[in-house]
């Protein structure tokens, strides 16, 4: 056997003593931390066998003749593919370990042989003594290596230098052996100053690859995808923070339980990005500020039987769509958006156009959102002015267009309130929720506001 595949082995066989899950019980917490910072250096030092190993096999694969090639001999259509199978990784962590490779594993001579110096030989050192692993690796290398033949090869190697003597803790500034993230934040630092022009090709690629593409309707939902500018996604991140942030405010409960009221989001996180963009595009196509549409506001049509909207029983139909749609989602969309009755003769002659019914005017909303604060549901705490109106009686079934009969929903509440298990009524103008079973066993009516004005007369009242 090679000398280094024995100690491999031996290290694998030590390793195998170590899994014991009880045995962090007995310690203490500095030997817990202890424990915890050994372990990660191993981790870091068996990260370099794996990139060292990973650079030796893209270095074999230099031949020409395609039969010849490691990954053919292997039965892998190429580098992932056999270091995927031979490693069990995901592929986006086999991935992970070549990019490394190409940034410490220096290329072979096609003539001699010879290994070559690699693209960031102190980050190469830095690795061997354990500082860095994969995560620290990629942290440098990505941002110093992404400017190509733009940045003069002497000015790389500084940098590498001072970013490795960071992670090995013989930074300038004498500073603590700094984490992967803190040393991406550095690296990126040093790539504004030595690659000044290119921001402006990469902003060209960003705006040539940027777009949005919506597939054909499934019977789980309509597709989508594509590439946003950063700027894109960072404001639909900075809407993601501000509409998912959690808030709960119970007014007829003491200080001290307000914390326990806090319901479980069942969504997940993409499920929560989804109602964030669609209460984006509905808060925009309210808002007057876009182009109109054929001489009006870009509006959202849907087509339903009264019969069948009454009954609960039946399809509804979008403007442009031939695919049906759930009767609850044309409730939604109704509940807080403009209605016109339209009478058809069975053969199809309209017969009476009704006027336009609006649900809910201006004045109403602000006394509304006044009231309510922001969304009504206990833990939501999406603001007045990204919330909808709800109908607590329906519109269809004759609920009045009144302030004793709206409330504030967020889009997710108010498009799922029927399947949530939340349920909502007015006492004497005043909104009441009643929690699932399954989070409140007591069933009770609870009244709840988020306006600052209403919470501080509770408060004063208690």
């Amino acid at each position: 056997m090679h000398p280094l595949l024995d100690r491999l082995h031996a290290l694998d066989v030590l390793a195998s003593d170590l899994v014991d899950g009880d045995a962090f019980a007995s310690v203490d917490d500095e030997r817990l931390l202890l424990i915890l910072s050994v372990a990660a250096r191993i981790h870091r030092r068996v990260d370099a066998v794996l990139v060292g190993a990973v650079g030796e096999v893209i270095a074999r694969l230099s031949t020409g003749v395609i039969d010849d090639k490691l990954t053919s001999r292997f039965g892998c259509h190429d580098v992932g593919e056999l270091v995927q199978r031979t490693t069990l990784l995901a592929p986006a962590s086999a991935h992970r370990l070549a990019r490394a490779a190409k940034a410490v594993v220096g290329e072979r001579a096609l003539v001699s042989g010879e290994q070559l110096e690699p693209a960031l030989p102190a980050l190469r050192r830095a690795m061997l003594s354990g500082a860095v692993g994969v995560d620290g690796i990629l942290a440098i290398a990505t941002p110093l290596l992404s400017a190509g033949g733009r940045v003069p090869r002497d000015a790389v190697r500084e940098a590498d230098q001072i970013l490795a003597a960071t992670a090995l803790r013989d930074g300038p500034d004498g500073a603590p052996p700094a984490c992967a993230d803190l040393l991406r934040v550095q690296a990126l630092a040093w790539q504004a100053v030595l690659d000044q022009d290119g921001a402006e090709p990469r902003d060209r690629l960003h705006a040539h690859r940027r777009g949005v593409t919506l597939g054909a309707p499934t019977d789980s939902g309509v597709p989508i995808r594509g590439t946003l500018l950063p700027e894109v996604a960072a404001q639909f991140r900075r809407l993601c923070d501000a509409l998912l942030s959690p808030r709960v405010r119970f007014t007829d409960e003491p200080e001290e339980d307000v914390d326990f009221a806090r319901p479980v989001d069942p969504r997940t996180r993409a499920q929560k990005h989804h109602d964030v963009l669609a209460t984006a595009l509905t808060v925009a196509a309210a808002s007057g500020e876009l182009p109109t549409v054929g001489g009006g506001a870009p509006t959202l049509v849907v087509s339903v039987r009264e019969e069948d909207l009454v009954s609960g029983r039946g399809y509804a139909y979008l403007d442009g769509d031939a695919s049906p749609v759930s009767l609850v989602a044309a409730g939604h969309i109704g509940c807080g958006s403009v209605i016109q009755r339209v009478a058809l003769s069975p053969e199809g002659r309209i017969r009476r156009l009704g006027t336009e019914e609006r649900v809910f005017n201006r004045h109403q909303r602000r006394a509304i959102a006044l009231r309510d604060g922001g969304c009504i549901i206990p833990g939501c705490g999406i603001a007045a002015g990204w919330c909808e109106i709800h109908h607590v009686v329906e519109h269809a079934r004759g609920g009045p267009t009144h302030t004793d009969n709206g409330v504030l929903l967020c889009w997710f509440h108010h498009r799922y309130l029927d399947r949530s298990g939340w349920s909502i009524r007015m006492n004497r103008g005043v909104p009441q929720v009643r929690a699932p079973l399954w989070w409140d066993s007591g069933g009770r009516w609870r009244t709840v506001t988020t306006s600052p004005t209403r919470l501080r007369d509770a408060v004063r009242r208690t």
